[in-house]
């Protein structure tokens, strides 16, 4: 019998349905971390397989074989091998496409011969059906003794059989298991002997790759000295007997295909997807789409998200104005308001906006377009010193810079990986989004073009196109300062367009909202709650003067109680610890169009920018504690002289240094741990906030 719980590794191909597989299965039950000292993201889900058994499925990263190259296929390597201390499988579940599995057969083989148990999911049945691909599963499982499922996870098909075979597997073990795929023992029988004789339990196949790979398992030392032994002894060569392996394989996998499967001509049906690539793929029409399907998202993201923010201000000015008349003027009434509730109201609001930004990029992805625009854009990325594989961190930048930076480890060429991380943060992440939204609201008017086309989407396409723009530039010039010398290929496989799996999109997008909220929200919180103090209290004598001043004024001019309120409430900001900060760093800012308050907001926003928002709502709460919204409060905030703040160029500039800086303590520490020095954070920080000074500054007065 298995145990209490069953630990399932999910291994496959790149674009074989793994991870649809995965999600089809564990829904919204599913964590995402860290594999314990790399980078590399482990999803693992918990499922019931039957009564009174249950599984955890850890998807892992997709690979072609067990040879590993980048650092996420040697995170799966490693798990499979079973030399991974921290992540163990009693059950593979190994993900194979149907309509490609000549390919797919590769990898399969080789885990087979690892005498584990294993379950095959066969996916894309659909697609190899209209290929005109006809299988007989019964005589493939039979030829290759493991269990074969037929699954369909966008429609949920075959998963309650998915579940059966594994939990059967589980309970016969390596009973089940029957001969080599091919004759492993051949390719070096005295090595592999010697080899058995340190490792009894190791099939013929798993030592080889013992032989050639030890170095990187977690063995005590003396056996890494008695299998270097045995490597000499039998003059054991990996490269020789790796390239004998995939050649028997082959010719195995090629009786099998010719046994077991009918494939029509190639010439003789046009797939759909082959068609629509002529168009989308086209070296003029390409682009074409590719900028109107951007220039379509920023739109949208706009225009959907519009009613439900109204919705949330409106809501929360409500609640505001209701808690300030009926709760007792006392000081925890002024932190929970000022503090706790105008700090939640600036995370709340930007939800709509995160979850439909990242609906959009999901549909981009399912529907296998992504993939064409690393496509399309690997001739331009070359020019400026990077490849068509850095395409995609550069997008997943527009989400957040973390994982985006981790995904480079895909990248194999080392200058082209560093030139992605070191330009991917000027990618506009979602964090932006709230401080992009409400500037563009104050500055730009809510106007439409032919009735569809939004002035603001249009000027929030620009600041992530510029941010784009000033990506390319800087890797350009980085790529004659940055000597490291290296060949670059770059290989990618078209996915074939699907329809979007809504049920994935309505998931990624609650789970990204949860992220926001959660890890966003906490800092935003955290520093409203310290900004209130900061900005409520100051030393003792200036707000004493300040308080006594007020006091004799509303004596001496009771009539005029109000207006002296609003400006004793203005004058103790300043006078209060955040007012002092801001107001010496001011002279630094002011040749930007910025105030001290504008200055207090970008101290806090070098540890998340989102925070920008929740300290623009604090301070102005704390000012003026009336039930204005935040946007009226910030267009009614005038310098001195009576002049308005946020005037058009101050407003453009503020963008513009939000779209280049480095406002982000996990993105540099994330490059830290990447590049495993603090040279390249440093650099980073001083080159993006440099340039994002100097360009502001040049907005301001361009447009002054």
């Amino acid at each position: 019998m298995p145990k209490s719980i069953l630990h399932i590794a999910f291994v496959g191909n790149p674009n074989s349905g793994k991870t649809s597989l995965f999600n089809a299965l564990t829904g919204l039950n599913q964590k995402v971390g860290n594999f314990p000292g790399v980078t590399v993201d482990k999803k693992t889900g918990d499922i019931l397989l039957e009564e009174g058994l249950k599984a955890r499925l850890i998807d892992l990263p997709g690979t072609y074989s067990l040879y590993p190259r980048r650092a996420d296929e040697w995170v799966a390597y490693k798990v499979l091998m079973n030399a991974d201390r921290d992540t163990r499988a009693d059950v593979i579940v190994l993900v194979a496409d149907a309509s490609n599995l000549k390919r797919n057969l590769l990898f399969c083989s080789q885990i087979i011969d690892l005498k584990v148990p294993v379950v095959i999911a066969l996916t894309m049945n659909d697609i190899a059906a209209r290929k005109g691909i006809k299988i007989d599963l019964k005589g493939l499982e039979a030829d290759l003794g493991v269990p074969i499922v037929v699954v369909n996870p966008r429609k949920n098909r075959g998963l309650a059989q998915l579940k059966k075979a594994v939990v059967q597997t589980a309970r016969q073990g390596e009973v089940a298991l029957k001969n080599d795929f091919i004759d492993n023992k051949a390719l070096a029988p005295t090595a592999i002997e010697q080899t058995q004789e340190l490792f009894p339990k190791l099939s013929d196949y798993a030592s080889i790759h013992y032989l050639i790979n030890h170095e990187d398992f977690p063995l005590a030392t003396d056996l890494h000295v008695k299998l270097v032994k045995a490597e000499k002894e039998t003059k054991f060569n990996s490269t020789k007997t790796q390239a004998e392996e995939i050649m028997q394989r082959y010719q195995r996998i090629k009786q099998l295909m010719q046994k077991h499967v009918v494939e029509p001509d190639p010439h003789e049906k046009k797939m759909f997807s082959d068609k629509l690539d002529d168009i989308l793929l086209h070296r003029t029409w390409g682009y074409l789409i590719l900028l109107t399907v951007l220039f379509l998202l920023f739109q949208s993201v706009f225009w959907l998200a519009r009613f439900p923010m109204d919705g949330i201000v409106w809501s929360f000015t409500r609640v505001g104005g209701w808690l300030t008349r009926n709760l007792p003027n006392a000081w925890w009434s002024d932190l929970f308001i000022n503090g706790f509730v105008a700090g939640f109201s600036g995370i709340i609001v930007f939800v709509p906006q995160i979850m439909i930004l990242f609906g959009l990029i999901t549909i981009l992805e399912d529907t296998g377009y992504m993939a064409r625009i690393s496509f399309l854009s690997d001739k331009l990325m070359r020019k400026v010193g990077l490849n068509g594989k850095s395409v995609m961190p550069m997008i997943s930048g527009f989400a957040c810079a973390v994982p985006a930076i981790m995904s480079t480890r895909n990248i194999e060429n080392r200058k082209e990986r560093l030139l992605t991380i070191l330009v991917t943060p000027l990618m506009s992440c979602s964090a932006r989004l709230p401080v992009y939204t409400i500037l563009i609201s104050l500055v730009i008017t809510d106007k439409y073009y032919f009735n569809f086309l939004s002035l603001q989407g249009l000027v929030m396409m620009c600041l992530y196109l510029l941010g784009t723009f000033m990506a390319l530039i800087v890797s350009y010039v980085m790529k004659w300062f940055i000597k490291i010398k290296e060949k670059s290929f770059f290989i990618l496989e078209l996915p074939v367009y699907r329809a979007p799996r809504w049920n994935n999109v309505a998931i990624t997008m609650v789970e990204k909202a949860k992220i926001f909220v959660r890890d966003a929200g906490r800092v935003i919180i955290m520093i409203s709650l310290l900004l209130w103090f900061l900005s409520s209290y100051g030393p003792g004598e200036r707000m004493k003067k300040t308080e006594e001043k007020y006091a004799l004024l509303e004596q001496q001019l009771p009539q005029k109680k109000d207006s002296l309120q609003r400006q004793f409430s203005s004058e103790k900001l300043q006078n209060s610890y955040a007012g002092i900060l801001g107001k010496a760093i001011e002279p630094a800012i002011k040749p930007l169009g910025y105030d001290w308050k504008i200055g207090i907001a970008l101290i806090t926003s070098f540890a998340a920018r989102e925070v920008f928002v929740g300290t623009m709502a604090t301070l102005y709460s704390v000012e003026e504690n009336d039930n204005k919204s935040l946007k009226e409060k910030i267009q009614a905030s005038r310098w001195e002289d009576g002049s308005k703040v946020y005037t058009l160029p101050a407003a453009l500039s503020l963008m513009v240094f939000y779209v280049l800086a480095m406002q982000c303590m996990s993105t540099l520490a994330v490059v830290k741990r990447e590049t495993k020095t603090w040279k390249w954070p440093v650099f980073q920080f001083i080159y993006m906030t440099g340039l994002a000074y100097i360009m502001s500054w040049v907005v301001f007065r361009l447009f002054q």
